[in-house]
Order: structure tokens, then sequence, then C-alpha cells
């Protein structure tokens, strides 16, 4: 039979949030691409929550941005309502967070998409990669679609979200469809399998959506924006975002909530064991936090509008899998509920994915060259941490095809660094889901300088534009140069100063100090200063705001950036990716297991291999230390076999 091929330089599989990064930095990086869906009308779906960062997450949308992505652009054309998160503590964990009007994000990604130049959509279900040998290693030839068509490419990126062999299960009732009733993905995982790919089984969940019409939010407390938006994208005109928001709503479960739950666990195919599939610990169902938190009184629900033009609210808080009539008592007795009417009943839904581990930092497969993995296939979770990945793959696989060297950023660079380091490297036996906590080196990877350390690698990458990156030199300079010149402008201890000290209860002067010295007390700031500077110039508010992070800052900034430094020394050593680690006399078994399992590339990312010690890793120094020696007097040997009359023996 006749059969359909097409070349492309690269695939990409999934157009959700990691597939549409993904296919949009191979294609603006001059590749003929073309991303596969199951349906064109879901991409860029929010089959969940519909809002894009929050904490860590937003930072993760803004080190996107910095680099070239297009999350960031797109929450900024069809928010409904943005908060910055944790505002009164330090600068380090604030996080930009933004509801959306869920249907215009998709359509505008979509329309984004559509007039990408070297971007094709195909609407079609992708059920086998196609390998070749070569030089005996495997290598990506392209896939095959369910229709038999094949398509050949030099790179493949595999973003395929929760489709993979996904059921939704609610009560007693499964379907195996994707989320919202959208086809599933039931053919891929067999091949996967068939090329050596481990696979696992997770699962998540989404809570009911209801009638607007029939909320009480006369008894809810209302959640307003921020009075002055703060936008995702660097390149968005802070201007452009004043808009009148929507508000959204906090209600709270309580006792009678909670009865009606523990007396329907057995109806729950969560405890049932009608579900197979392992759930993400930070974001549980809930049963889930009834069960686990015997003591607690009441949890949160957050009453969130889906867009400007449906009467659709979500229910944050209150994922379930529980049976239908049960869902209708327990969301029935909270406070402004009373009265609800369900539009889609609560499910949860389980899905594969592969074992990370099986992926070098680059986010290829170590079996398959040319085979990327993005997204939740990669066993995370969240729409945010899924674009990071897709772009990360995106670009890695366009360098892939171009045999040029491939960007890794390290944990001391991004919170994308963090991200893929631990997907990479630890034992994730749940959906991973990226937090503030997990990365050590915080306070310089906060979301507001994601500019001043992602964009010149963007521009270096080909995705960040001369004027954008020349835009950014000028703002550096800015930066500098305020700063040296607080450091240079010293105050009196006049009545005016006093004054303005006594006034923020900040201790007055007994001799004069500088204005950068005064900025870095705890209850002052630049802004409040502006009264004592009088040559102080007209700055933007993102130059002001770097200015007095970064003085007021300045010891623990320092303290990190010498931690990054010592950090950095063992990312350069780097290892034989295919070493045998069974040859090494003195480490442990566990850590020869562990080493031989994951293929550190180096001293650095093995030491934070679950299961390598301390002392693992001074034994692999010493023999690296040796072996070092050995290979120098080899060559030294060699040397003077070439050159005998330079030997002082001959």
């Amino acid at each position: 039979m006749a059969q359909l091929t097409e070349k492309y330089d690269v695939i990409v599989v999934g157009a959700g949030h990691a597939g549409c990064e993904a296919a949009l930095a191979s294609a603006r990086l001059g590749l003929e691409t073309i991303v596969f869906t199951v349906s064109v009308d879901s991409i860029a779906l929010m089959p969940c929550n519909p809002n894009i960062g929050g904490s860590s997450k937003g930072h993760l949308v803004r080190e996107l941005d910095a680099l070239g992505g297009e999350m960031g652009k797109n929450i900024d054309k069809t928010f409904i309502q943005s908060k910055m998160l944790n505002a009164s503590k330090g600068p380090a964990v604030h996080s930009l967070r933004a509801q959306a009007d869920k249907q215009d994000y998709t359509r505008q990604m979509r329309i984004t998409l559509e007039n990408t130049e070297h971007l094709t959509i195909r609407q079609a279900e992708v059920v086998e990669i196609l390998t070749e040998e070569k030089e005996g290693k495997k290598h990506i030839r392209g896939v095959m679609t369910s229709s038999k068509a094949v398509y050949l490419a030099g790179a493949v990126v595999l973003a395929t979200g929760v489709y993979l062999k996904a059921r939704c299960i609610y009560g007693d009732v499964t379907n195996a469809t994707g989320p919202n009733g959208l086809q599933a993905a039931n053919g891929l995982t067999d091949s996967l399998i068939k090329h050596g790919i481990r696979i696992r089984r997770f699962k998540t969940g989404t809570p009911a959506r209801v009638d607007k019409r029939s909320i009480d939010f006369s008894k809810m407390e209302e959640q307003f924006g921020d009075e002055r938006v703060i936008p995702f994208s660097f390149t968005t005109d802070p201007e452009s975002v004043q808009i009148p928001q929507v508000s959204c709503w906090l209600t709270y479960t309580n006792e009678k909530t909670h009865e009606i739950i523990r007396a329907n666990l057995d109806r729950s195919p969560l405890f049932s064991g009608a579900i197979e599939g392992t759930g993400p610990r930070y974001c549980p169902s809930i049963e889930d936090k009834v069960v686990k938190f015997p003591d607690k009184e009441r949890h949160q629900v957050f009453v969130e509008p889906e867009g400007n033009y449906t009467n659709e609210m979500y229910l944050g808080g209150m994922s379930s899998s529980l049976p239908e009539d049960v869902q209708e008592a327990m969301y029935r007795t909270v406070a402004g509920l009373e009265h609800v009417k369900i539009v889609r009943h609560a499910y949860a839904i389980e899905y594969d994915s592969i074992d990370p581990n099986q992926l070098y930092a680059t986010l290829e497969c170590k079996e398959i060259e040319g085979l990327f993995g993005a997204g939740q296939i990669n066993g995370s979770s969240g729409y945010e941490e899924a674009a990071v990945q897709g772009f990360m793959a995106g670009v890695n696989a366009v360098r892939r095809v171009r045999d040029q060297e491939m960007i890794v950023l390290d944990r001391s660079q991004a919170y994308i660094g963090v991200l893929i380091d631990d997907l990479v490297t630890k034992e994730n036996t749940e959906p991973y889901r990226m937090m503030t906590s997990r990365a050590e080196y915080r306070l310089l990877l906060r979301q507001d300088n994601a500019d001043q350390r992602l964009t010149p690698l963007g521009y270096e990458i080909g995705l960040i534009h001369e004027d954008r990156y020349q835009a950014l030199l000028e703002k550096q300079e800015k930066i500098r140069q305020e700063i040296k010149r607080l450091e240079n402008t010293t105050l009196g201890s006049g009545e005016k100063v006093q004054k303005l000290l006594r006034e923020y209860n900040s201790t007055e002067l007994r001799s004069g100090t500088t204005l950068a010295e005064l900025v870095k007390r705890p209850e002052l700031s630049y802004e409040i200063l502006e009264p004592l500077d009088k040559d102080r110039p007209q700055l933007p508010m993102d130059v002001i705001e770097q200015v007095n992070i970064e003085i007021k800052y300045e010891g623990y900034i320092k303290r990190q950036l010498q931690q990054v430094k010592q950090f950095r020394k063992l990312e350069k050593r780097k290892l034989d990716g295919d070493f045998d680690y069974g040859e090494i006399k003195g480490l442990r078994r566990e850590a020869v297991q562990k080493l031989n399992l994951y293929h550190p590339v180096s001293i650095g990312q093995a030491s934070r291999i679950a299961g390598v010690s301390p002392a693992d890793i001074s034994v692999l120094l010493v023999y690296m230390e040796q072996k070092n020696r050995s290979n120098v007097s080899r060559e030294t040997i060699k040397d003077k076999e070439k050159n005998p009359e330079e030997d002082p023996r001959v």
C-alpha cells in the first residue's frame, strides 16, 4: 500500500505547554519543524488550574521569557487577574501568579504557532518511534502515526503530557481518555518499552468546575489582584497590563465536608486500589488531605473564574476522584456552595511517564541519540515545569541536528537548572513539583533578575533579538552607575536627615554616611531615601528595583557567590559517561550501582545522586587524581621517547 512519508528537521510530539515551547524554539532557530497533537483545539490547553506562575513557578516563567520563550508573553496577553505572591517577604521568594482566561490563552498560543515560519501543525496520534543503528548505538530516525504515515527527522521531542495510556477516573467510572474527554495516546508506550525505555505510572487530579450563578459569594472572602500589575515578560510594556481585573474568592471546607469524605473513602478509587499511579505529594486530593491531616478542621478552597466569557468557576484545593453523588454532597457543605451546580465533575487521571534518570541533563535520551523528553512525560507536574523543559529540549534538538554543543543550565544559573538536575539525578517516585526550597542559591536566582542571568544566553542561542540584548546591556550599565553613585554620595547628620530616620524608626546618625549604607538598613529603601537625594536621576522602575536589592542584600549575595564558586569547581571535574565504577576500589556497593545507573557527567552531579555519600565522592576524587597523574606520566614518557636528547638521563 502507498504510504505517506515526509521529512523534517525536528519532530515534536504533543502541543501542550512543553510541546509549544519546543516547537517554537526549533522553528524560530530556522529548522523545519512539525508538531503533532491529538486535537488542534487542545494546543496549550489548561486542563487543570487556569493560571500561570505561583511560588517558584513564576521564576520558571520569567527565566523562560529571558531565554526567548513564549509563555510569559502569552499570559501577559490573556490574564484576568495578577498578583505578586510573598510580597511581604524577601525578594528571593517573590513570585508572579496570573489567573488566565483559559480559552483565550489557548487561542493566542495557537495563533502564535500557526503564524511561525518553518512550523507545521499536524493533528494525528504518534504510535511509534523509529530508530536505526549507527556505530553500535541507536539513533532516532523519525516517528510513525496511527495511520502508518512516516515522518523522518534528525531529532524528536516527546512532549506527550498526561496522554500516554491515560485513564480518567471518578468513583467506579473509568474512561480511557485524556483530560476533558480528549483522545488518549495508547500506542506510543509500547514502542518506548520495545526500545528499552523504562515506564512509570503516575496520577494527577482536578477539581469540579461549577456554575457561577449557583454560588453565594457573600459567604466568601474576595481576593483582589495587585493595584500595579508587573508583567511576566521583560518585553511587555508595563502600562499595557494595567487593566481591570476580575476577583477570585476564598472559602473553606468544614467538619461536615470531612465527615462525608471519611464516610465514603471505600468508594474512592484512590483508596480502593482502582488507581495504580502515584500522585503528587504537594497537590493532594481533598480525600488525601482529610486522611493525612485528621486534626485539621478546615482546608482552603479557591474559587476562580475560568475566563471572561464563561460562567465556569474552578474550585482550587478540592480535587477529587470520589463518585458523583459524593462530590455533590461534599461540595454543598462548603460556605457559599450550598446550592452549587456542577458543570464538570472532578476526576483523577492516570498516565504513563518515563523514568527521567534515562536522560542526560540536555534532556536527550541516553539510549537513543536524538530522542528528547520534555514535560510531564519526564515525571514532572505543572504547566511551567513542562514549558521550560520543552524550551530546553527544543533548543538542544536543534543543536543535535546541527551537531553543535548542547546547552545545560546548572543549579547556580537558574531554577530551570535545578528542575532538570533534580529530574535526571534523583529518584522521583511521584510527580515532581518545583519549589523555592529546592534551589540552594535562591537569593541569586530571583525572578526579578532573570533577564540579567539568562538573556545573554538566549542571545547566544539565537532566540533573543539584537535590540533586546542591547536594551539589557543599557539596563545593567544604569544599575552599575547608580550603585556607584550611591556608594560615593555622603550625607551629613543634619536635621532633615535625622527627621526622615525618626519617621521610619531608624537609628539617627552620629556622623556622616553614604546613601548606600542607609539603603542597607532593613527599615529603609532606595525609594524612601529620595527626599535626601537631590542629584537622583530619573530611572525606570526595574532599574530602581535592582539597585535596591543589590545594595540591601550585598553581603548575602557575596556569600552565595562564594558558594557558587565552590559548586562550580565540582561541576568542572568531568567524569567519563561510559565508565564502569565497579573498577574503583573503595566505593560502596550502593554507590557503584547508582553511579553505573546514572552515569553522571561531573563530580558535582555525582554528589547529588541519592545513595552516593561524601565518602564515595572522596574516593572518586582520589581515583581521578591518581588517574590524571598516571596519564601525565605516560605522556611524559612518550615525549621523552620521541625526543631522547631532551632527557637528562641520556
